[in-house]
């Protein structure tokens, strides 16, 4: 006797946060077409000029600037966009935008965020949000703030969003390190590995930074960008 089993339909919950989840994975792919891989934000000079040695200074490069800088700007900003998009108080996004894009450290860095940001918001008017329209005619946008418009149109949590968000920038900061160092692919997976045990803390700060708190001064990150934009051989824009 053959027993047939038969498999209950998901419940509507379960399907929007499954699909949730799906579209966070897809906005983090390697494969999402905004051209990620093309930027070191700094990391090609310091390489280059040999302030970092080896993977264990290029990870304390990374960390620093992902425990420091990261989680005094980009996390906050993501949260206030992401809040402002649910309250369609587009005033806000433009405000904080605008703060993020005025807190780079150099030209090449606030080109990188405002490149970076133009091809997300163009992806995301392709894939029918009419919201993003706008940012491709009138405003420059930012990372940040396309990426909350995406999380909170698909109605992703603000601490998901800033874990995945921070994780992307993690995993485009060691691939550059690879190929710059250059560095074996264990190694690369090590240096991962070890970032992921910081990301949580470094998210969960960054959620809790207040208004007044928002922005970090990064003498080497901006010395090292100023100093890409004419340096002689380089593989990355920034």
């Amino acid at each position: 006797m053959v027993m047939r089993i038969r498999m209950r339909s998901p419940r509507p919950i379960t399907r929007m946060i499954d699909t949730a989840q799906l579209q966070l994975w897809r906005l983090l792919s390697p494969l999402l077409p905004i051209g990620a891989y093309a930027y070191s934000t700094g990391l090609e000079y310091a390489i280059e000029a040999q302030w970092l040695k080896g993977a264990s200074g290029v990870e304390s490069w990374i960390a620093g600037l992902l425990t420091h800088n990261y989680c005094q700007t980009d996390i906050p900003i993501l949260a206030r966009c992401h809040a402002a998009w649910l309250n369609q108080d587009i005033k806000q996004v433009q405000y904080w935008n605008s703060l993020l894009l005025a807190m780079r450290e150099s030209a090449e860095l606030r080109l990188e965020d405002r490149q970076l940001g133009a091809a997300l918001a163009k992806i995301l008017h392709e894939h029918g949000m009419p919201e993003a329209e706008p940012w491709l005619k009138h405003t420059k946008p930012s990372y940040a703030a396309m990426f909350a418009l995406a999380t909170s149109t698909w109605q992703i949590p603000v601490h998901t969003a800033a874990l995945g968000m921070a994780w992307t920038w993690c995993e485009n900061q060691v691939a550059a390190a690879m190929k710059l160092v250059p560095l074996g692919q264990t190694a690369g997976q090590q240096m991962l590995n070890n970032l992921i045990a910081v990301i949580p803390s470094v998210v969960q700060r960054g959620l809790a930074v207040s208004d007044d708190e928002i922005g970090m001064l990064s003498p080497g990150l901006a010395i090292a960008s100023a100093l890409h934009e004419t340096q002689y051989s380089r593989l990355f824009r920034s």
